[in-house]
């Protein structure tokens, strides 16, 4: 008791955490369990799990390494953080993977009896990093994780390998005493799980008692710290993440519409999630099928809206190319769709657990033919609740195929989301016709001044009508080979794409109003981007922050907001697709950071573009112009030079704004 009085607690604004180990340790559940205490406690939290891209890769290896890491604050709060202050390394292969991550002087918490020669020759150790001095730059908590954890259990009577699964909870409770958290939610979560079996319920009680226990003693544990509560904007707030909150929007949708919902996929990492979320919720109108192929899943969404229901697929990129017949038929026939996907790292199978943005271009283009379909990105896992009510939106009143791309980033990661009151929900409703529109006859393809054709429900009296995957003869429906007819349609249903522009937000604009610099990214780079932002203008750098939700048709002030920036930065997770796009339509110079590596955008490596972009070139400008002047250069001839310098055009007013801003 006396050496628990002497340790002293530390305030904190905001904290990094990493658990690392095996595929077989647990870490994803620690993480969860210490996300969902912080989120209950009342802190901003934003997590990111990391997932082996196999299914069960040798055990101790890089390859199979899990982590999961989370940033909680008493801010808000966008990303998981960059550099960690804190580490939880169950095995050499773990720490190797990690260290890197791990802040100078940041807190090193080790399971030392996983260190043996074999353990340390399964991850690529030529030494023991606890023996070799490689480890002096951070304080190293040494534990013998293993061997008190077994004691902590013996009790029990389990057997070796079942005493040996309770230590992630060991290391769960050391953490929660790091960082002044309850255990009590973690106990209550571990009898409602384990409860019919007791003892497998009081090991992992004990395990995690043990490690908080521990904390209270060691030695080498002097301090504690405290992150206080966020104030977040008051309502009842729930921890989410991106594939829960894409299930919950599309009931949330269906339910306002009144429709019922057929959800049919294909198992796929990182989608399959969104199918098990809505097995759960039959009772709101979801049907919920798992096809036997992909082809299948998007046939039988399809299936569903033809016969007046909402059809939805979800799959990840692979999937994509297999369903994409499917949605070329549901283009041709105009009928709403809802496609998901969780994009991952590829060509192929790729990085099936790690997270990419390089579907767009299969998104807006990836269809024989003139195909134009609409394109969706939620920016955030709470966003992806209501981006999925925007993608029923807008199928069922164009009458087309919506993409909704999100990734593995936000599939998997977390964040507090406040529960919307049902009122605030967007108002929407669907009109079936029951009788025939024109000549005693219905026609399926006589449109509205938006160009989007009649949903008629087959069986209704007097309404019958062909559909399908040959050429449409305009209003009639029929079957029509004519050349003349055939660009008339393949231009309609461009410009009923078109006209979705009309009835999405503008894009808006943040940040300083006589920048330089235009951020603009699209999906899961929104918190990234606006962290890197926030540092950057508050050391007073003139940058600005866009975002793109709707990809395809873009927001109608699109054009105008990059028109009203000299220098534009595209941020992605791909090799600059959204940036190939910009400077193709709109002949801006769009300068891309691509990152192909499966894991999300780090803050600073934003930071350290904008900076580039911005300090760099100012310093060097104003140096140059003093240099012009000093030679009395006309402003023409600096003019001239200046183009010369940047590689790029650039006319009188330009550059007298790049000096005026200079000061």
């Amino acid at each position: 008791m006396q050496q628990s009085l002497q340790k002293t607690s530390v305030g904190l604004e905001q904290a990094t955490i990493g658990f690392a180990g095996d595929s077989g340790d647990g870490m994803q559940l620690v993480g969860t369990e210490f996300a969902n205490t912080s989120a209950s406690f009342g802190n901003d939290i934003s997590t990111f799990p990391d997932f082996p891209a196999e299914i069960r890769a040798p055990a101790g290896t890089l390859a199979g390494v899990s982590g999961f890491q989370i940033q909680f604050s008493s801010n808000d709060i966008f990303t998981p953080g960059d550099a960690l202050n804190a580490l939880v390394a169950m095995n050499p292969a773990a720490l190797k993977l990690r260290i890197g991550d791990l802040e100078p002087d940041g807190i090193l918490i080790v399971n030392s009896d996983s260190f043996t020669q074999r353990d340390l020759l399964k991850a690529g150790c030529t030494s023991n990093p606890l023996e070799d001095g490689s480890l002096k730059g951070f304080r190293v908590i040494s534990v013998s994780m293993t061997s008190l954890n077994r004691q902590a259990v013996a009790s029990c009577k389990l057997s070796g390998s079942e005493a040996d699964r309770c230590k992630n909870f060991f290391s769960l409770g050391l953490v929660y005493w790091l960082y002044e958290r309850s255990l009590t939610n973690t106990e209550r979560w571990i009898s409602q799980k384990f409860g019919k079996k007791p003892a497998i319920e009081q090991a992992n009680l004990l395990a995690l008692r043990a490690g908080y226990n521990y904390g209270e003693t060691c030695e080498l544990l002097p301090a504690h710290y405290r992150v206080a509560k966020a104030h977040l904007p008051p309502g009842t707030y729930r921890k989410m993440t991106g594939n829960q909150a894409i299930a919950l929007g599309l009931v949330a949708a269906t339910t306002q519409l009144g429709k019922s919902m057929v959800y049919s996929g294909y198992p796929i990492t990182p989608a399959s999630d969104i199918l098990h979320h809505l097995c759960e919720m039959r009772h709101f109108g979801v049907y919920a099928l798992q096809a036997e192929d992909e082809i299948a899943a998007v046939g039988m969404a399809i299936g569903a809206a033809f016969g007046g229901q909402i059809g939805v697929t979800a799959t990840s990129g692979p999937g994509i190319c297999l369903k994409a017949e499917g949605v070329s038929l549901a283009v041709m026939t105009e009928l709403p769709v809802v496609i998901i996907d969780v994009q991952r790292g590829g060509p192929s199978t790729g990085l099936p657990t790690k997270t990419e943005q390089a579907d767009l271009l299969q998104a807006l283009y990836g269809r024989h033919g003139e195909c134009p379909v609409a394109v969706l990105a939620p920016r955030s896992p709470g966003d992806c609740f209501y981006m999925a009510i925007e993608a029923v939106r807008i199928a069922t009143r164009f009458m087309t195929p919506v993409y909704l791309l999100s990734d593995g980033y936000l599939a998997n990661s977390s964040e507090p989301w406040r529960i919307p009151d049902v009122a605030e929900l967007p108002k929407m409703s669907v009109t079936h016709p029951t009788t025939f529109n024109q000549d005693g006859k219905y026609m399926p393809y006589l449109r509205d001044e938006r160009l989007v054709r009649p949903w008629a429900i087959p069986g209704t009296p007097d309404l019958e009508h062909r559909i399908g995957g040959i050429e449409k003869q305009d209003v009639t429906g029929d079957i029509n080979y004519e050349p003349a007819n055939h660009e008339h349609m393949v231009r309609t249903r461009a410009q009923k794409i078109a006209n979705i522009a009309d009835e999405i937000p503008l894009l808006e604009v943040t940040g300083s109003p006589d920048a330089e610099l235009l951020v603009l990214g699209w999906g899961g780079t929104y918190g990234s981007i606006l962290t890197a932002v926030q540092r950057c203008r508050s050391r007073g750098l003139k940058v600005a922050q866009a975002h793109l939700r709707y990809l395809n048709p873009f927001p109608k002030n699109l054009e105008e907001v990059l028109r009203r920036f000299p220098k534009i930065l595209v941020p992605e997770l791909n090799a600059g697709q959204l940036c190939h796009e910009l400077r193709a339509k709109y002949l801006v110079p769009a300068v891309s950071l691509s990152k192909v590596q499966g894991q999300p955008f780090l803050t600073h490596e934003i930071e350290r573009k904008i900076e580039s972009m911005v300090v760099a070139e100012s310093t060097d400008l104003a140096k140059l112009h003093a240099e012009w002047q000093a030679l009395g250069l006309s402003e023409q001839e600096m003019v001239a030079r200046y183009s010369q310098w940047t590689e790029r055009p650039v006319d009188v007013r330009e550059f007298a704004d790049a000096v005026r801003k200079l000061g």
